[in-house]
């Protein structure tokens, strides 16, 4: 673990991997620390944002370094169920690369949770990662100038779902009609960091 400013208000922690980010994250939003007002997780990293007038950035490093990282991450946050029509452009595609037939990539995608680790790219974009899934999935050589929103894809080990209409290099195996990102909604993101997901055939 490595702790570097971030400003004059904020935190960085530098980690080992994406495991260490999570079991971290979990245990700072199930144990607060006080005077940080926001965590924010990415793929190696979790940046802390503190309120000045309550805490001292050497106070939140200290309680973080004596943080417990969970490896029980389940049940913390809510469970999201997205209906997915698989007849995504790639999806035979993606079967080729894990030499399996396109009805077991539906099957491995529906058949065990997702956790949003972070988010990015766009707004409302989660980064989603399936315990003991395996997953290897090249970007696409030529990324789409243009990807439908609802768009459900597969890069590297993540899934994610597209929030609205954008260039993307991901495979693409379905589609949603659920809005992922909604300004109208409070929180607008449906997809945000610690919830759970498990995708539906809706096909």
């Amino acid at each position: 673990m490595r702790v570097l400013p971030s400003g004059s208000t904020a935190l960085l922690v530098e980690l080992d991997g994406l495991d260490e980010v999570l079991g971290l994250y979990a245990a700072l939003v199930a144990e607060p620390v006080e005077g940080v007002v926001d965590v924010v997780p990415a793929a190696r990293t979790v940046l802390l944002v503190t309120d000045p007038a309550r805490t001292s950035l050497d106070a939140v490093e200290r309680a973080v370094r004596q943080t417990r990282p969970r490896t029980d991450r389940s049940g913390r946050e809510e469970l999201v169920e997205l209906p997915v029509v698989y007849d995504g452009a790639d999806l035979a595609d993606v079967a080729g690369l894990l030499g399996v037939e396109p009805a077991e990539v539906v099957q491995r995608h529906t058949r065990a949770e997702w956790t949003v680790a972070f988010c990015g790219f766009a707004p409302g974009f989660g980064y989603l990662t399936q315990d003991g899934g395996g997953w290897d999935v090249p970007r696409r050589p030529t990324p789409r100038t243009k990807v439908p929103p609802g768009s459900v894809a597969l890069a590297g080990e993540f899934s994610g779902v597209y929030p609205r209409e954008s260039p993307g290099g991901w495979q693409l195996i379905g589609r949603t009609d659920v809005a992922v990102f909604d300004l109208g909604r409070d929180p607008a993101a449906l997809l945000r960091p610690g919830v759970r997901v498990r995708f539906v055939d809706a096909t």
